[in-house]
């Protein structure tokens, strides 16, 4: 049987592959994003363990809360990421530099 510190293990797994990916990969913005939906996802798995564990369901209504603002936070990502690649023609982090007024 899987105990809590198994989920908190696979959660903290996926928060340092996230992390990683961050601070390795710092041209590609759909990797960046990518990285922090990894990062919420992570978050999301040990809220939901916790709140497993402790027959508690305030911990999963709090990932509903937070996967609505993640798939927002990609929606508008994925529009930003549209507009700079019809602008610049390239999804490098060099070119949105390169915006500053």
């Amino acid at each position: 049987m899987l105990s809590l510190a198994h989920f908190l293990l696979i959660g903290a797994v996926l928060f340092c592959l996230s992390v990683a990916g961050i601070f390795i990969n710092r041209k590609n913005v759909i990797i960046l994003l990518m990285c922090v939906e990894l990062m919420l996802l992570a978050v999301n798995m040990n809220f939901i363990a916790f709140s497993h564990f402790n027959a508690d369901i305030a911990g999963q209504v709090f990932v509903f809360f937070i996967l609505t603002v993640a798939a927002a936070e990609a929606a508008i990502g994925l529009a930003i990421l549209v507009v700079l690649f019809r602008s610049r023609n390239s999804i490098n982090v060099e070119d949105l530099d390169m915006m500053r007024g």
